[in-house]
């Protein structure tokens, strides 16, 4: 798919129009960087729902209903004993019959729970409330409960949870495990759920190891045991890691091949976006024919961040080296665009007082990890951009404006992946943002 709608100016977020994409796409690229807010924007609107797939029940849980759950029977389908002892016919004395054959009156039969009640049978009679003599005779028991013989008693009636046509499950429903044993009740294989978007992440960079602690000239990789993570947090699914160098080739085979055999619908990569010899970001991109819908934010941390897409409808996004300025920039810009391929609605912010003062960074949205005390929102300690200390204790991340906010002013502070409570499907069937 081409980009889609890009709105220059701050509206809510709508469904995109493949009119006039290219147009406002180009609009991005011909002025100063995108604002913050802009970027999460184009991040959401470039891109179109996935199509939906037909799944298991198994791999459902988790996924949005897109085609509404019907009870093609009754639910139960049969009368069925609510207990163990004897279907009867009458009020009693009875005769013990084989099971399994119509009730003449004053007859019964053994029945467990969950058992088909017979035809003609008035009730179930439970096994403490009867007594058998031998296997022919059965009796009320002296003790036996009032009403232990009238009509209905202890018998589920069919269709005594659903009949056939009810809709069980509505399209747009989040599933969960529950959903996921209702539908198998009703005699459910598949069901037809959004599809999420597959994610594959090239990692980059020579300097990087993968264990112990690195040596002088070295990194220890802050990206690979937590970005699958990420992924499936932000609603997609993760679509395998690749580990390169820094020349160009390395780049190129990555970003034009397949990951675990399947083609992504988006590829992160970390590194590489800076705009010295060795980033060949661009030159790949621009090798396979792509190009870029975004590429710089005016914000910090982050601000290298690169959106691009190629021929083939994969989007691209580029995250910078330091491990909590691609946290931002994957915040920024890979929460909104997964949220549109899986037809959800791109996380809200929310406001709340700031207990500090916060410096302006003129022309520039600063994103602050920050600790709520007292429903206060207070910066978090460490937030340089190669830190992630301070990301590791954050409630959420503020969006400081460019003027700064003083002490007890409202401030947008937005969740992260792993604070944010569940969404919840809205009645178009995309899901709402975060709430207190």
């Amino acid at each position: 798919m081409l980009a889609q709608e890009v709105a220059a100016n701050i509206l809510p977020f709508r469904t995109p129009d493949l009119t006039d994409s290219k147009e406002l796409t180009d609009s991005f690229q011909r002025k100063h960087a995108p604002t913050w807010a802009e970027a999460r924007q184009l991040a959401y609107h470039c891109a179109a729902p996935l199509p939906s797939s037909k799944v298991t029940l198994a791999e459902a849980i988790g996924c949005t209903l897109t085609s509404e759950v019907i009870a093609h029977q009754d639910l139960p389908h049969y009368a069925s004993s609510a207990m163990d002892g004897w279907a009867i016919n009458g009020g009693g004395p009875w005769t013990i019959t084989e099971p399994g054959r119509p009730l003449s009156a004053g007859g019964a039969a053994v029945i467990a729970t969950g058992g088909p009640v017979p035809s003609g049978a008035t009730a179930v009679l439970r096994k403490e409330s009867g007594q058998a003599s031998g296997d022919v005779h059965l009796s009320l028991k002296h003790d036996a409960k009032p009403g232990e013989t009238l009509p209905g008693r202890h018998i589920r009636p069919a269709g005594e949870e659903a009949t056939a046509g009810d809709v069980l499950i509505p399209a747009g429903t989040l599933l969960n495990p529950a959903h996921i044993a209702l539908a198998a009740v009703a005699g459910h294989d598949h069901l037809q759920v959004q599809r999420k978007p597959r994610v594959a992440v090239v990692l980059t960079g020579s300097e990087v190891v993968t264990s112990g602690e690195p040596a002088p000239g070295q990194v220890r990789d802050a990206f690979g045991p937590q970005l699958d993570a990420v992924i499936s947090q932000l609603g997609g699914v993760p679509g395998g890691q690749l580990r390169i160098g820094d020349s160009y080739d390395e780049w190129l085979t990555a970003l034009a091949s397949a990951h675990e055999g399947q083609r992504p619908d988006v590829t992160i990569t970390t590194g590489g976006t800076g705009k010295s010899g060795t980033d060949h970001f661009r030159d790949a991109i621009a090798a396979l024919g792509g190009r870029l819908l975004l590429d710089g934010i005016a914000m910090r941390p982050g601000h290298p961040a690169v959106l691009a897409e190629l021929p083939d409808g994969r989007f691209i996004i580029g995250l910078p080296g330091n491990p909590l300025a691609a946290m931002m920039a994957l915040m920024t810009l890979g929460e909104p665009l997964l949220a549109a391929l899986g037809n959800r609605c791109s996380q809200g912010s929310r406001h709340v007082i700031s207990g500090a003062d916060l410096e302006p960074t003129p022309g520039k949205t600063r994103l602050v990890p920050c600790a709520f005390v007292h429903e206060l929102a207070f910066p978090a300690s460490h937030t340089g951009p190669g830190m992630m200390r301070g990301l590791a204790w954050a409630d959420g991340y503020m969006a400081v404006p460019p003027e700064g906010v003083a002490a007890g002013a409202p401030v947008p502070v937005l969740p992260l992946p792993w604070t944010a409570p569940m969404s919840s499907p809205n009645q178009r069937g995309r899901h709402s943002g975060w709430h207190a």
